[in-house]
């Protein structure tokens, strides 16, 4: 059975820190709707009702794009584990790019990664939890190093590029926001 809480609480907070990965969701008024798996070591609880989380390169760059039409965002964690639960929570979010008041002090909260496009400052307006009954049992492995390699094998000129080559538009078009 859902149960739905204003905030965050202590067990909710837990449960996250426990997950290796999350999702995120976002649509813009019109066009595709974007769920995208997320790990390493990129997210925070900043508090009952903030979320801090970093957003590394990627392929695309969705959320980005639709919070400029849209400011609304679904983080989501999964158990794959022992305890069977689903953690939605709902809000919205600032996009803060290298150079933007805020960026060096949500950055200084995680990992450096010369890849980091932007930090998400979510605030939480709703907190979801469910059942997680049909969520099958998942071994954790390890975290890939395949986006470490990745930025090891290019230089900051060449990560903008990429930037600007891949992470400008959605998939529908719309600008993202980010920077080159």
């Amino acid at each position: 059975m859902a149960k739905q809480f204003p905030q965050l609480e202590e067990p909710h907070r837990k449960f996250i820190e426990e997950q290796h990965m999350f999702f995120t969701g976002s649509a813009g008024p019109e066009g595709r709707v974007n769920i995208s798996p997320k790990g390493m070591d990129s997210l925070r609880v900043l508090g009952p009702s903030r979320i801090a989380w970093m957003n590394l390169t990627g392929s695309g760059n969705e959320t980005a794009g639709h919070l400029l039409q849209v400011n609304r965002i679904t983080l989501m964690w999964s158990s794959f584990t022992t305890r069977p639960m689903i953690l939605r929570t709902y809000g919205t979010a600032r996009v803060l790019h290298v150079g933007d008041t805020g960026w060096d002090e949500l950055a200084a909260l995680f990992p450096a990664h010369r890849s980091a496009r932007q930090i998400f400052d979510v605030s939480v307006d709703m907190v979801q939890t469910s059942c997680g009954y049909a969520v099958p049992f998942m071994d954790y492995q390890s975290d890939r190093d395949t986006m470490q390699k990745w930025v090891d094998g290019k230089s900051d000129d060449d990560i903008r590029a990429y930037w600007e080559e891949k992470n400008q538009a959605t998939i529908d078009g719309k600008p993202t926001g980010v920077p080159v």
